[in-house]
Formats: structure tokens, C-alpha cells, sequence
């Protein structure tokens, strides 16, 4: 995972349930100018497979995920 120094939005959806966190994130990325990123951290084992498929259904670009014990880190480019 890249250097936090560009991530232009953080998210915290720790403690929610699918759908919440792609819905905070689609409404979070409303918000951001095309080529910003948003960083998303969530608890919820589901949001791997939600955050990939809402890049490719979206046109936003999913530049990484990573996994910290309980806690799912996505960094995403708003297309």
C-alpha cells in the first residue's frame, strides 16, 4: 500500500454491515474530484468481494486493499 500522503478522503465504516460500507463510500466519493482517493476501513469480511465489484460496476478504481487482523483497509480512485 502506498504512502498515505495521498489519499485525498478517509473513510470509517468499522463496526458496520454490507451494504453500509459501500454506501458511505459511494456517497464519499460524490463528493471527491475524478483521480482523488478515498480510503476506506472496514470490519466486515464481505466488503473484499463488495469493494471489487463496486470498482468494476462503478468506474472507480480499486488501487489496493489490504488486511490487518479484523480490519480491511481500500484505497479507491475516483474515476
Amino acid at each position: 500500500m502506498s504512502d498515505a500522503t495521498d489519499v485525498t478522503k478517509e473513510l470509517d465504516t468499522t463496526g458496520l454491515n454490507c451494504p453500509m460500507p459501500i454506501i458511505r463510500a459511494k456517497k464519499a466519493l460524490k463528493e471527491l474530484q475524478p483521480g482523488d482517493i478515498l480510503r476506506v476501513t472496514a470490519t466486515d469480511p464481505g466488503s473484499v468481494k463488495d469493494f471489487e465489484a463496486f470498482a468494476k460496476q462503478t468506474g472507480n478504481e480499486l488501487l489496493d486493499s489490504l488486511t490487518e487482523g479484523d480490519t480491511f483497509i481500500y484505497r479507491l480512485k475516483k474515476g
